[in-house]
């Protein structure tokens, strides 16, 4: 079993920057993809990024490349999400996931195919 654990959420002004951690426990052949979801009140739940825990490829929706990175402490069992130039509409509860499952391109981003889910994290971006 794959426990997940979200941190490093909280309020921020327009243009400011995030860091969110997902610390992972449990068998690590459990997670070949991890991944960073969000969801805005009245939404449906997003892919925002992802990593494959071996090869280390990682993916991006649109609306976040070039503000978000995604990386990994393979040593310490944590994914990190650093958010720059945040916008209000990237106002959300976050969420870590990860699946054993070898995803195609078209389907890293797409939460029904994830396995493990952690409780989620707020992020708010508001003047």
């Amino acid at each position: 079993q794959v426990q997940l654990v979200e941190s490093g959420g909280g309020s921020v002004l327009p243009g400011g920057s995030l860091t969110l951690s997902c610390a992972a426990s449990g068998s690590t052949f459990s997670r070949n993809l991890m991944a960073w979801f969000r969801q805005a009140p009245g939404k449906e739940r997003e892919g925002v990024a992802a990593i494959a825990t071996r090869s280390l490829d990682k993916f991006y929706a649109d609306s976040v490349k070039g503000r978000f990175a995604i990386s990994r402490d393979s040593d310490k069992n944590i994914v990190y999400l650093q958010m720059n130039s945040l916008k209000s509409e990237d106002t959300g509860l976050y969420y870590c996931a990860g699946t054993k499952a070898s995803l195609s391109v078209g389907q890293v981003l797409r939460a029904s195919d994830y396995d493990y889910w952690g409780q989620g994290t707020q992020v708010t971006v508001s003047s």
